[in-house]
């Protein structure tokens, strides 16, 4: 698998509080690749609804999960996949509620794939925990 120019990979404990951080690094990483100021919110704002999702859901906000975040540049593509090592979920479960249905929360999913150019998740290498990664052009 050609996984391009890893830039920088960050493991941070899965608290909501941590999040402030990664949001800064995810932008400025975003810049230095190439994209836009426009497109490096885009990619923040996906990076931190899927780790709040991973908070949340895979941890149940069990603040001594842990969470890995990489970012490649990939052609052209900022590269982004976030891991954790909670139990694995079915990714054919993982969607978002309908927007019709108002009510505060459960909308990240569907931000994630309006934001981003591709969401999926992979096996993780070693078979432990869930692993997510989104692509987003950047020029």
């Amino acid at each position: 698998m050609d996984t391009g120019e890893r830039m920088i990979e960050l493991r941070f404990p899965a608290q909501a509080s941590r999040l402030k951080l990664l949001r800064s690094v995810v932008h400025d990483v975003a810049l230095l690749c190439g994209g836009s100021d426009e497109t490096a919110g885009k990619v923040v704002l996906a990076v931190n609804e899927a780790c709040m999702n991973v908070i949340q859901h895979a941890y149940r906000n069990d603040p001594s999960g842990e969470i890995s975040v990489e970012l490649l540049n990939k052609h052209g593509r900022l590269v982004v996949r976030v891991r954790d090592f909670a139990p694995a979920v079915d990714p054919a479960t993982v969607r978002s509620r309908a927007l019709e249905d108002i009510r505060p929360g459960g909308l990240g999913v569907h931000l994630i794939n309006e934001v981003m150019d591709e969401a999926r998740f992979l096996p993780p290498p070693d078979g432990v925990g869930n692993l997510f990664e989104m692509t987003k052009k950047l020029a």
